[in-house]
């Protein structure tokens, strides 16, 4: 095993990217309209009261528009449509063009494509350097069981093929 004592953000990016981590788009119902952002990880937090966490960029347009909307859902990505990660990490662009999505209990918007959705009120937020830890309080969630998660691992998006343990690249 080889250690690292170089903390350059290219190290800090590559021997964590050796953990895979799900893929999200982070959707609310603004006064503004619809407005998500891609966004991992996204983990649970606590079972009771239940709770779940994400760490949205300091640099995001679109999280202060979610964070006074003070609802959103986050959209789990299944890997058969990572285009949607590419098109909700866009700046500028119309991200909910031609992606179909319905209300959630809360009203915001899930994705009908996504695997499942967790519909959150923002809990709290701590100092996360150039992030925000937010935690989340969670008020409904859903998911569909025919489809595979989008991972990102090693700065590439993969799939979990029906085979355990075996990881397929969709890029």
């Amino acid at each position: 095993m080889t250690e690292h004592s170089d903390l350059s953000p290219k190290n800090l990016r590559h021997i964590p990217g050796h953990f895979a981590s799900g893929l999200t788009v982070i959707t609310a119902a603004t006064k503004h309209g619809p407005a998500g952002f891609t966004c991992q990880p996204f983990s649970s937090v606590s079972l009771e009261p239940a709770l779940v966490t994400f760490s949205p960029a300091r640099t995001s347009s679109t999280w202060p528009l979610l964070r006074q909307a003070g609802r959103f859902t986050v959209n789990i990505l299944p890997a058969e449509h990572q285009h949607l990660a590419a098109q909700f990490a866009r700046s500028g662009a119309d991200k909910f063009a031609g992606v179909g999505h319905s209300p959630s209990p809360l009203g915001n918007p899930v994705l009908d494509l996504a695997l499942g959705w967790v519909d959150c009120e923002l809990h709290q937020e701590y100092d996360g350097g150039d992030h925000t830890i937010v935690v989340a309080a969670v008020r409904a969630l859903g998911a569909r069981t025919d489809a595979e998660p989008l991972l990102f691992y090693k700065g590439s998006h993969v799939g979990v093929r029906s085979q355990a343990g075996a990881l397929e690249s969709v890029a």
